[in-house]
């Protein structure tokens, strides 16, 4: 049975969202094709008719799991817009937010493996990286205007390092003293 365009639009945007949650989970290589398909509910014959290659779907999924983080940090900052980056230093150095690997930060759960990439898949995370950096220079630029862009990117630094640390160890007491110990530094870098 022939797909109308519409069904095959849709089924796409399925793809890359499952996609973009299943490798935040598993990592690039750590799903084959024929569990995304399934995971999307599709047969792992119509990914070819979708996606050029598997690298192909990666930089569309990462490109979608960046936004969708960026969606989840202007929720942060809608909740607290009397503080927008303490919202976002506590969202995102969260217990919660360390324990979300499907649905957390693609840099933090992708980061090390986007970097074995292909050009496509890694200029995906250097937009969402660049965005990340754009939001948080806005906010410490309202703090403290002084050397913002250096600032932001050791905000992001400590943060991302500090949910992937968090996720790594088996001791539950050290991974939240890695956020928490984040958390004070962020704070004293803004305010520095």
């Amino acid at each position: 049975m022939r797909v109308s365009r519409i069904q095959a639009a849709e089924n796409r945007e399925t793809v890359i969202n499952v996609a973009s949650r299943l490798f935040r989970e598993h990592g690039f290589d750590g799903i084959g094709l024929k569990d995304l398909m399934k995971g999307a509910g599709l047969t792992q014959g119509a990914f070819y008719k979708q996606f050029a290659s598997k690298e192909d779907l990666a930089a569309q999924a990462s490109k979608r799991a960046m936004e969708s983080a960026a969606h989840r940090w202007a929720a942060a900052t809608a909740a607290s817009p009397n503080d927008p980056l303490g919202a976002v230093i506590d969202f995102y150095l969260s217990k919660g937010h360390s324990d979300e690997r499907m649905d957390g930060c693609p840099v933090a759960a992708l980061g090390s493996d986007a970097a074995r990439q292909g050009t496509d898949v890694k200029a995906s995370f250097e937009a969402g990286i660049s965005a990340y950096l754009e939001v948080l220079g806005s906010m410490i630029a309202k703090a403290d205007s002084e050397k913002t862009n250096e600032k932001a990117m050791a905000v992001l630094s400590t943060m991302v390092g500090a949910v992937v640390l968090s996720r790594v160890v088996n001791d539950p007491d050290l991974a939240q003293a890695f956020l928490d110990a984040a958390t004070e530094q962020v704070r004293d870098t803004v305010t520095a």
